[in-house]
C-alpha cells in the first residue's frame, strides 16, 4: 500500500484546487515569489517495487484516513534523494560545547577524516543499489561540507591529468586532503542558495565565495547564485524556525520547474528538519516521526513528491493510448447501458 504524506494544510480528498501560479527559475531567494496558500505537494518514502499511480481513494466511513490506499498519474511525480552532510569540524565541536558554533574557527566547516569515511559508504551504497544510475541532477547547498559530500557520493572516481572532463573537486578542496574527483560519468551538479542551512551568526554556515568555490570545484554550476559574496548571512541575526520552512517549501515549489524526475539533494539538518515538518500530519503518527525525524551525517532518504496542480504539467513518457490500429471496444457494462433491453434478455 502507498501511503500519502499531507502537507499541513486541510485539502479534501480528490477536490484538489489547481493554481496558476509558476515559480520562475530564480536567482536570489530573497526575489523569489512566495508560493500560493494552498500547497500543491505530498510527500511518499520511495517504496523498493515503486507504484506507477498515486492518488486517493475514497475513503469508507469510520476508516482511518491515514491508512488509505492512494493513486496519482506517475508523471506528475518526481523522486528526491534527501541526503544530510556528512561530519563536519563544527558537528563534533559543538557536540563537545554549544558555543563553539560562534568560533569563526568553524567558518564554512569542512569535513572531517571520519565525515570523508562516511561519504565513502554512502558512495557505495548508491553504485551497489544502482542508485547513482538513476540520478539525473545532483542539487547541493553552496558550503564546503555539503559541496564535498555531494561529489564524494555521487561524482565519479578518482581524477587525472589529461581527462577531457573538468573535475568536480580538486585535490585537498577545503582542507579534505582527499585526492581529487573526476565528473566523468556523472550526473550533473548545481549549487542552490534556497536548501541552505540556518542563515546568520553561527560563522560555520557563511560560505565563501563563489570565485574561489569556482577553482575548488571547477564541475558544479554556480549560476543559479547571483552574488560571489555572501549577502545573505548576517552576524546578529539568527534565521527563525519558520523562515526556514518557508524557504523550503520555495525550494520544492522551484524543484517543478526543473525537467529532471530523479534528483539527489544534498542538504543540511536543519534545512531538512523543518522543511519535511511540514509534511505528513495527516498521516499514521509512525510515517510523520520517519519523515521528519533529524537526519543523521550522511543519511540517506528517498521520497516521492506528487503535483497536485499543474505545474508538473509534462506530457506522460509511459503511458500508451491504444487502439493501435482502431476497432471497436465498447466494454460490456457500457454496452448495457446502451442497450438495456438486450442486456435485460441475456
Amino acid at each position: 500500500m502507498t501511503i500519502i504524506f499531507l502537507s499541513n494544510y486541510n485539502i479534501p480528498n480528490l477536490h484538489f484546487t489547481s493554481s496558476s501560479f509558476v515559480a520562475p527559475p530564480f536567482t536570489s531567494f530573497q526575489k523569489y515569489p512566495t508560493p500560493p496558500p494552498l500547497k500543491r505537494f505530498s510527500l511518499i518514502r520511495d517504496p523498493p517495487n515503486r507504484f506507477s499511480v498515486i492518488c486517493f481513494s475514497s475513503v469508507p466511513d469510520g476508516m482511518d484516513t491515514a491508512a488509505s490506499t492512494s493513486l496519482y498519474p506517475f508523471h506528475r511525480s518526481k523522486t528526491i534523494h534527501l541526503v544530510r552532510h556528512a561530519q563536519g569540524i563544527h558537528n563534533v565541536e559543538g557536540e563537545k560545547n554549544h558555543d563553539a558554533y560562534l568560533s569563526y574557527d568553524l567558518f564554512d566547516a569542512h569535513l572531517t577524516p571520519l565525515g570523508w569515511q562516511q561519504v565513502s559508504n554512502l558512495h557505495k551504497h548508491v553504485h551497489e543499489t544502482g542508485l547513482a544510475k538513476k540520478i539525473e541532477l545532483v542539487i547541493t547547498s553552496p558550503l564546503l561540507r555539503t559541496m564535498q559530500t555531494a561529489v564524494g557520493v555521487f561524482g565519479g572516481e578518482g581524477y587525472a591529468d589529461g581527462i577531457d572532463a573538468p573535475p568536480l573537486m580538486v585535490a585537498d578542496a577545503g582542507n579534505s586532503n582527499h585526492a581529487a574527483i573526476s565528473s566523468l560519468n556523472s550526473p550533473p551538479f548545481i549549487a542552490v542558495e534556497l536548501c541552505r542551512e540556518h542563515l546568520g551568526v553561527h560563522p560555520c554556515d557563511k560560505r565563501r565565495s563563489i570565485t574561489e568555490y569556482k577553482s575548488l570545484f571547477p564541475a558544479i554550476n554556480f549560476s543559479l547564485i547571483e552574488s560571489n559574496d555572501d549577502i545573505l548571512w548576517t552576524a546578529d541575526v539568527r534565521e527563525a524556525n519558520e523562515e526556514v520552512a518557508k524557504r523550503g517549501m520555495k525550494f520544492v515549489n522551484w524543484l517543478w520547474t526543473r525537467k529532471e524526475k530523479e534528483i539527489a539533494v544534498v542538504t543540511h539538518s536543519g534545512f531538512l528538519y523543518h522543511t519535511l515538518s511540514a509534511f505528513g500530519n495527516d498521516c499514521h503518527p509512525s510515517i510523520k516521526s520517519e519523515i521528519c525525524t533529524h537526519f543523521a551525517n550522511c543519511e540517506l532518504r528517498s521520497m516521492v513528491i506528487v503535483d497536485r496542480s499543474m505545474i508538473g504539467s509534462d506530457a506522460p513518457t509511459t503511458n500508451y493510448p491504444g487502439k493501435i490500429p482502431s476497432g471497436l471496444d465498447l466494454p460490456s457494462d457500457v454496452a448495457a447501458e446502451k442497450h438495456p433491453k438486450q442486456g435485460a434478455s441475456q
